[in-house]
């Protein structure tokens, strides 16, 4: 695993801070996040993602190098795309899926440069945004992570990339940072 990347909207930050907090301090990987919190929120989100982690977590900035054990979350009216030089682009290209930030914009961005040695994670969501992304990162032999909609506060984008793309696991957040977290000690 080199990356992991993470998508939510509605009720998405409650299960960010859990997923964050539940990973372990010598995390291996960066994880990139998109989450549609409206104007004003990325940075918000950031800020209150870091009070509950053990990893650094900051807004994600234009070129910024990407750095094992650190989190990036995307800022507010820009997509997010991960470049295969190890650096993250902003871009201010349409709206896709209704939102800029997209999950698929990041998704399909990461499997390219990636591909299997990327883990997509869909968490809690009301839309479908995520659901085409998560299903390019396993085409590209992937792993795909998705909350069990019925533990998600809205449930629907989890049950949409169920749906669309599979999982390696769809399980309760707990079991997802234990996932990941076994990759801590390979």
């Amino acid at each position: 695993m080199q990356a992991v990347v993470v998508g939510s909207s509605a009720g998405g930050p409650a299960a960010l801070h859990d997923l964050l907090s539940r990973l372990s301090p010598d995390f291996p990987a960066p994880v990139v996040i998109v989450s549609h919190v409206g104007r004003g929120g990325g940075a918000l989100l950031a800020s209150g993602l870091a009070l509950h982690s053990a990893l650094p977590v900051r807004p994600a900035a234009e070129r910024a190098p990407l750095q094992a054990g650190h989190v990036y979350v995307a800022p507010d009216d820009y997509h997010l795309l991960m470049e295969s030089h190890g650096r993250l682009a902003l871009s201010v290209d349409e709206r896709v899926c209704f939102s800029r930030p997209c999950i698929d914009v990041l998704f399909a961005s990461a499997a390219r440069v990636y591909r299997h040695e990327l883990v997509g994670i869909v968490l809690s969501g009301a839309n479908g945004d995520g659901a085409e992304g998560l299903r390019q990162i396993r085409r590209n032999g992937g792993t795909a992570l998705i909350q069990d909609p019925s533990e998600a506060v809205v449930g629907a984008m989890p049950r949409m990339a169920q749906d669309r793309a599979g999982s390696d696991l769809c399980a309760p957040v707990a079991d997802l940072a234990a996932y990941l977290n076994g990759f801590v000690e390979r």
